[in-house]
């Protein structure tokens, strides 16, 4: 369904993105913030998703500037290379990149962002750094809890596992209290229950933030 296109960030950087368009006029504009694992084919999906749910859906290749064209699955050295490309991310890079995506789907009308894991974060950042979006919305995003200082500009809402080993509940208990304007919900899962491609894939946790999701994204984008 999509194509492979390219952007470029404020800096100058191009990156890589996937892009998918829905058939007909676009509602709106979607930008998919990837886990720590690229443009795989688990992000080509969901984008492919939101194509069909009516949305000009962009999935920025967030890693472009450390290693071009980065794509892998979830075995645990797979795993561990990701998180050693995070830890090497610059978060103003990250939201230069993030920004090129949305003024690339800002084309059609309003923007969503919505991220997974490593994405999530970014989802949380940009909500309060990036210009442009109507809303957020972050899946597991590990460094929120951390960063609750930020003020987003936009309605976010956020899903969380309650099984997650990575992100303990106590501090999303601490966001709720710190952000009480912003939806969270959490679910019986672990991390990375979205993803139908990993093992804590948890199907009924994916079919209802993702109802939620997208009835978040009618209501701000269109």
């Amino acid at each position: 369904m999509g194509e492979m296109i390219e952007l470029r960030a404020a800096d100058g950087h191009k990156l890589v993105a996937y892009r998918a368009e829905p058939q007909g006029k676009p509602r709106g504009g979607i930008v998919v913030i990837p886990e720590i694992f690229g443009i795989n084919r688990h992000i080509r999906s969901v984008a492919d998703g939101y194509a069909r749910d009516g949305y000009l859906a962009i999935a920025p290749a967030m890693f472009d500037r450390l290693q071009r064209g980065y794509e892998t699955g979830y075995a645990p050295e797979e795993i561990q290379a990701g998180v050693a490309l995070m830890q090497k991310a610059k978060l103003e890079e990250a939201m230069q990149d993030a920004a090129a995506a949305v003024k690339a789907a800002s084309a059609v009308g309003k923007v969503g962002i919505v991220g997974y894991c490593w994405g999530g974060f970014v989802c949380w950042m940009a909500a309060a750094r990036v210009p442009g979006l109507a809303c957020s919305v972050p899946y597991y995003g590990g460094g929120v809890p951390n960063n609750l200082g930020e003020q987003p500009k936009c309605p976010v809402m956020l899903h969380f596992g309650e099984k997650d080993d990575h992100i303990p509940m106590a501090g999303v208990e601490k966001l709720k209290a710190a952000h009480p304007k912003q939806q969270v919900f959490t679910y019986p899962a672990g991390h990375g229950f979205n993803c139908d491609q990993r093992g804590s894939y948890h199907a009924e946790s994916a079919k209802l933030a993702r109802e939620r999701t997208l009835e978040f994204f009618r209501k701000h984008v269109g």
